[in-house]
């Protein structure tokens, strides 16, 4: 049986749902939401202020573990305007790896909702490092992306964070 894993985040941020919709439609921004340990760097060339789009590839290098560079390419695979995106990866470090990211307007503000499934290479050995690393992994990178949102954004009256 193919073990699948999922990650589920809530946010919300005092901001319209123009001012996240322009932050997060913008690879450029991916770095400044990725903890500096990652060694996130993308090595797509954008042009400024370029927006994702529907069959976008975006390449980059990642350092998850032990500081070893990992390429990295995701596609854009859906996109409906200030409603939702996804990205799934093409060439990387998982089996299975499906982002969904989610956006309404609420009162005061914006709420995201992403929603990662994903599923690691290996068999056996995979499902004991999903259980002893990327699990952790995975969950302290949505962590740093909420704090750091916070930072960018301020903190929405009666803030979420729900992660499973």
């Amino acid at each position: 049986m193919i073990e699948m894993h999922r990650l589920e985040a809530i946010q919300r941020l005092p901001i319209d749902l123009d001012t996240a919709w322009d932050f997060f439609s913008s690879p450029a921004n991916l770095k400044t939401i990725t903890p500096e340990y990652m060694g996130f760097e993308i090595t797509s060339g954008f042009k400024e202020g370029q927006k994702m789009y529907a069959g976008m590839l975006i390449s980059y290098i990642v350092k998850p573990l032990l500081g070893i560079p990992m390429e990295w390419v995701t596609e854009i695979t859906h996109v409906q305007d200030k409603a939702f995106f996804v990205d799934e990866q093409r060439v990387g470090p998982y089996a299975i790896w499906h982002h969904q990211h989610h956006f309404k307007a609420i009162p005061g503000g914006v709420e995201m909702h992403d929603i990662v499934d994903y599923r690691v290479p290996m068999g056996p050995i995979g499902k004991i490092i999903a259980r002893l690393f990327i699990q952790q992994k995975v969950q302290s990178i949505f962590d740093y992306r909420y704090q750091k949102l916070e930072t960018l954004f301020g903190q929405y009256d009666s803030p979420v964070k729900a992660v499973r």
